[in-house]
This record gives structure tokens, sequence and C-alpha cells, in this order.
């Protein structure tokens, strides 16, 4: 059996590396920048493709390996936009999953149903090297809308606050496995797949 392609993964949430080996796992030996003690790039970019290159020429500079980052974040139309870029830090610095949905609860309390659509948007990127002047960039949306309080435990980050309407549950609400193939990040790792020769 031929060896997988070893690539570092440029974060250090657990959550995202479960998802990205989960999707990944056929192609390429995912692993995370932590084990190489890699510091993490501050994200000064202003949109989620700049952010990914960031991160991804942060991550193979450090450890000499092709590298794979993704920047995702939730656009809400109520809100011009916002979170956007600064999904993870939405409620301050420090803020936990619970933090940021509770202050997106607060911010969404005077949305009328029919102006609660929203998206998640992912920009995956991969580098062969820190160098490399033509990074495979691959995204992807997801749309749905935003529920007034949150259901289900599976998932992270908004995926309580996230509803589906396909399957008329919360994104926190679906298996795993569904959710990774219908998801942002699981269409833009199709995408970034069919790339990868």
């Amino acid at each position: 059996m031929q060896e997988l392609e070893r690539v570092v993964l440029a974060s250090n949430n657990l959550n995202k590396l479960t998802e990205l080996r989960a999707l990944l796992a056929d192609r390429l030996a995912v692993i995370p920048q932590s084990e190489f003690n890699v510091k993490e790039a501050e994200e000064t970019g202003l949109t989620f493709v700049e952010n990914s290159l960031i991160k991804a020429r942060n991550a193979s500079l450090q450890t000499g390996l092709p590298a794979v980052a993704d920047d995702s974040g939730l656009q809400v139309d109520f809100l011009d936009g916002a979170p956007g870029i600064h999904s993870a830090r939405y409620a301050g610095g420090d803020a936990t999953d619970q933090d940021n949905r509770r202050k997106l609860i607060l911010e969404m309390a005077s949305a009328p149903a029919a102006q609660r659509t929203a998206r998640f948007h992912c920009a995956i990127v991969m580098l062969r090297r820190p160098d490399d002047a033509t990074p495979i960039i691959c995204e992807a949306s997801w749309d749905g809308s935003i529920l007034s309080h949150p259901k289900g435990s599976n998932g992270f980050g908004y995926d309580p606050l996230f509803l589906v309407a396909e399957f008329g549950c919360s994104a926190a609400e679906l298996a795993p496995e569904v959710k990774n193939r219908i998801s942002h990040r699981g269409q833009a790792l199709t995408k970034l797949l069919d790339r990868v020769s």
C-alpha cells in the first residue's frame, strides 16, 4: 500500500482537525501543526482566502511540509455579513463558542424570520512549499438561517444556531458524516481533492 503524502494542518482547532482528517483520510496524512510546535500566525487578512494563505505559509515555513489551511466563518445578512472573518473572535479575543453564540442571539433578537438568512463560507488553501506561487485555493458556501436558540450537541462554533432547511434541523443535529458531506468545509475539501494530484 502506498504511503499517503504528509501535510501539516495550519490550525490548532481540534474540531477542524477531526473534520479534515475524516474527509482527507484516503488521500492525505493530515498532521496538526501542534505536533511541530508551530507558532500560530496572526490572521491579518481582510478575506477568508488571505487568512488561509497566511496560516498555510506560516505552517509550511516552520515545518518544511506542504500545508493545508482553512479560514471559515458565518456571514449573517441581517448583520451586513458579520461576524465574517471575525467569527471565532466575535465576542472578543478569548471568546468561547458559547460566548460567540450568545452575542449572535442578542444581535439577532430583533430580526424577523424572513431576515435571518445566513451562510457559512470556507476558503481552503494548499501550498506545496512556503514560497508556492500557485497555491490551490478552493471556496464554498453553505446556506441556511439563524435560529433564535441553540439546538443539538454535534458540531461546534455556530452549528447549534444554523438551521439547515433541507433537513429541518440545526447543523449541530446532523450526523457528522452528513455534515461533512454537505457543509461549506466538506464542499471546499471535495474541490481540493479534485485538484490534488
